[in-house]
C-alpha cells in the first residue's frame, strides 16, 4: 500500500458507488485514489465480481482492479427497508455514480429526480450505453456493442485491411467512458461548492467513444462538403507498427524528414537519405506510408532494440521498447514508478495493484484501502448512519 499521511485533493468528498462491470466502479475507484470517501453499494449480482480465478469468491482480478479504496455495502435495492438505507447514504454524499439502465431506476426509485428532490446538492452521474432519449436507450450494451456503435470496429477493419470488424484487445468503451464520469463529476463537484446545487450529469458511452475517435479520424469529413474521407493517414496506415531488430522489436517511428535521414544514417544506409519521399521537408504518410515502412524495416534490424534506443534518444527520433505484459513487473520502468509492487491483502494474500498513476505535489493520491470482499463494511457503514441520527436528534 502506498498510503500518504497527506490527505488527497478529494479528502471531505463522498462518493457513492451504485454501479456494476468495470466503467461506473472504474470512475468511482479513481476518485477514491483521489482521497473522496467512496462507499460502494452492491448486491451478489455484479458481474465483475463473476468468475472463477479468485482465492475467495467474488475476489476476481477484475472485481480487485476496480474496487479499491472502497467500503462495501451490501443492500438489496429491492427490499424497501435496505433501499431506504441506500437512500440514506446517498443523502449523505456529493457524488453518486450508477449505470443502470434508466427504466429499472426508476423502478427502484433511484433516479435523479427521485433522489434529487431530497437532495439537490447531489451529483448524479449517470452512465449507460447510449443516451437515456434515444431510441437507443434500452438496449442492453457492452464494451464490444459500444466499439461497433463508435465506429471502433470499422478503423480496425480498415487499418488491418484484414476484411471483417474486429474488436480490440481492450474495454476501451468503458475505460474511456470512466475517465468520462470523473471529470465531468469533479466538474459539476467545482459548481456544487460554489453554489450548494448538484446536478444531473450523463454519460452515454456510445457518444463519449464517438467523440473519442473522430478527435483525429473524422480529418477531411469535419468541411462540409467532405474533402476527404475519415481515417487518421498515420494510425490507418499498415505499416504503423512495430519494427523487427537485431535482437527482438521496438516501436520506431520516424516522423519527420530529418527523422528518416537520421535513422539510415544509424543503419549505415546514408544512401537511403536520397530518396525522394524524405528529402524533403514533409512527409506525406497517406501516399506514401506503406513504402516507407518497409524501408524503415529493411534497416532496423541492422542494430539491437537497446543500440536503437541510444541512438534514437540521441537524435530524437520517437522509439520505444515493446512491452510484453506478462513481464511488466520486472521491467524497470514499472519498478522504478512502483506500478506493480506487492502488496497483502487480508483476505487474498500477497497481490499487485496497480499504482497510482498520477503525482500531486501537496495533495499525493493514495492507495489507502485493499478491494474489500463483497459487504464486509456493511455492518459499520450502516452503524455510521445511525449515529448520525442519534446526533441529528440530539441536535
Amino acid at each position: 500500500m502506498n498510503s500518504s499521511e497527506k490527505p488527497g485533493p478529494l479528502a471531505g468528498v463522498r462518493v457513492i458507488d451504485m454501479a456494476t462491470v468495470v466503467m461506473g466502479p472504474y470512475a468511482a475507484q479513481i476518485l477514491g485514489d483521489l482521497g473522496a470517501d467512496v462507499i460502494k453499494i452492491e448486491s451478489p449480482k455484479d458481474t465483475a465480481r463473476f468468475g472463477t480465478l479468485h482465492r475467495t469468491p467474488g475476489m476476481t482480478p477484475l472485481a480487485m482492479n476496480v474496487n479499491r479504496n472502497k467500503r462495501s455495502v451490501a443492500l438489496n435495492l429491492k427490499d424497501e427497508d435496505e433501499a431506504a438505507q441506500a437512500r440514506e447514504l446517498i443523502g449523505g454524499a456529493d457524488i453518486l455514480i450508477t449505470n443502470m439502465r434508466i427504466n429499472a431506476l426508476r423502478r427502484l426509485g433511484m433516479d435523479y429526480d427521485s433522489l434529487a428532490a431530497d437532495n439537490p446538492h447531489l451529483i448524479y452521474a449517470h452512465a449507460q450505453g447510449f443516451r437515456p432519449d434515444s431510441d437507443r436507450a434500452n438496449l442492453a450494451a457492452y464494451d464490444e456493442t459500444v466499439q461497433a456503435a463508435s465506429g471502433l470496429l470499422d478503423l480496425a477493419q480498415r487499418a488491418g485491411d484484414i476484411g471483417k470488424p474486429v474488436v480490440l484487445p481492450s474495454i476501451f468503451g468503458d475505460k474511456v467512458s470512466a475517465l468520462t464520469i470523473v471529470y465531468s463529476a469533479l466538474a459539476a463537484l467545482v459548481h456544487q461548492r460554489a453554489t450548494g446545487q448538484g446536478q444531473l450529469v450523463e454519460v452515454p458511452m456510445a457518444d463519449t467513444m464517438l467523440a473519442f475517435n473522430l478527435v483525429e479520424h473524422l480529418q477531411g469529413q469535419i468541411y462540409d462538403p467532405p474533402m476527404s474521407e475519415t481515417g487518421f493517414a498515420l494510425s490507418m496506415n499498415e505499416g504503423h507498427r512495430a519494427r523487427p531488430t537485431k535482437d527482438g522489436q521496438a516501436m520506431i517511428m520516424p516522423y519527420s524528414p530529418q527523422n528518416f535521414r537520421d535513422l539510415f544514417a544509424a543503419a549505415g544506409r546514408s544512401d537511403l537519405a536520397e530518396d525522394p519521399r524524405v528529402a524533403g521537408d514533409f512527409i506525406d504518410s497517406r501516399r506514401d506510408g506503406r513504402d516507407l515502412a518497409e524501408l524503415i524495416e529493411s534497416v532496423t534490424p541492422n542494430l539491437t532494440t537497446a543500440e536503437w534506443i541510444r541512438v534514437c534518444t540521441e537524435k530524437s527520433i520517437p522509439v520505444g521498447p515493446v512491452l510484453k505484459l506478462d513481464e511488466a513487473a520486472d521491467d524497470p520502468y514499472v519498478q522504478e514508478g512502483h506500478l506493480l509492487d506487492v502488496a497483502e491483502h487480508p483476505t487474498e494474500g500477497s497481490y499487485r495493484p496497480v499504482g497510482v498513476p498520477m503525482n500531486f505535489s501537496a495533495t499525493p493520491a493514495s492507495i489507502r484501502l485493499h478491494p474489500p470482499i463483497p459487504g464486509q463494511d456493511t455492518e459499520a457503514v450502516l452503524s455510521e448512519l445511525a449515529t448520525n441520527e442519534e446526533e441529528g436528534d440530539a441536535a
